[in-house]
């Protein structure tokens, strides 16, 4: 088919820089956080390099990737997509903490 392209699955947590710099969880009022789902898109820009690598979404937030998978190209709608894969990554700390998230 043409114009088929490799599709991922990113779950990832959005995240924030604090003042030293550092990237930390961004949280509810409550003080919890969720892990959402998105996609590369046809568009998307960057090379998927490991779990804790940043990426940014169509809106601009900036999210870390806490597991990827590879998606079958007809069932991507089911995800929203990105807009591309940047080379910053988070700590191993931040990593862990929503890592536990994820499901069993």
């Amino acid at each position: 088919m043409k114009g088929k392209y490799a599709v991922n699955q990113y779950i990832g947590v959005p995240v924030a820089a604090n003042a030293s710099g550092q990237y930390e969880i961004k949280r509810e009022p409550d003080g919890d956080f969720k892990l959402h789902s998105w996609r590369t898109g046809k568009h998307s820009k960057g090379k998927y390099q490991g779990v804790g690598q940043i990426f940014l979404t169509e809106n601009n937030l900036k999210v870390a990737v806490v597991a990827a998978s590879p998606v079958p190209f007809k069932e991507r709608h089911q995800f929203t997509p990105m807009q591309r894969l940047t080379s910053e990554f988070v700590g191993p700390d931040v990593l862990e903490l929503a890592q536990a998230q994820l499901p069993k």
